[in-house]
């Protein structure tokens, strides 16, 4: 369980930011605001991203990491995206984490933890379990505070409006 980086580097910080832009917007559209960016690590290009989509698509499997991992593959035209980094405003979940390990990801930066999904740190430790076959490196509280605020103030919205109802 080592992680590359004790602290992000610019370029995650960079990607977490257009992450939260993507989150926010997901957020205006109705969805739980999560946006992911997948980068290659050494030249910091932009190879895929995505925002929740589960409402709008009615699709359990519309994760804004999922999403951006399958834009980073077709663009590539590989499943191996072991020299990439995903950038995720929170904590994959199971699924998610399973993918992620599927599709050999270098790296995993996230922001806020999910104390009741999250499968990287939180409740399981799958990216990087040693007893699979790849392990990612894990750069966990990367903008943590904005990531959790948006949640927090979605989530608000959504109880407001159902006490007004």
């Amino acid at each position: 369980m080592t992680d590359t980086h004790s602290s992000p580097t610019q370029t995650d910080q960079d990607m977490m930011t257009r992450a939260l832009e993507l989150a926010s917007k997901a957020g205006d559209r109705g969805e739980v605001p999560v946006g992911a960016i997948v980068y290659e690590t050494e030249t910091g290009t932009i190879l895929g991203s995505g925002s929740n989509t589960r409402e709008c698509d009615r699709d359990p499997s519309g994760h804004a990491e999922f999403i951006a991992i399958l834009n980073a593959c077709k663009s590539i035209n590989d499943w191996r995206l072991n020299h990439c980094t995903l950038v995720v405003t929170l904590e994959p979940c199971p699924m998610c984490a399973g993918l992620i390990v599927n599709a050999r990801l270098g790296r995993v930066v996230y922001g806020a933890d999910d104390p009741k999904a999250g499968a990287v740190r939180s409740l399981y430790q799958i990216c990087d379990d040693e007893r699979l076959n790849h392990r990612s490196a894990i750069l966990p509280g990367v903008m943590a505070p904005a990531s959790s605020q948006l949640l927090k103030s979605f989530f608000k919205r959504l109880r407001d409006a159902r006490e007004r109802s």
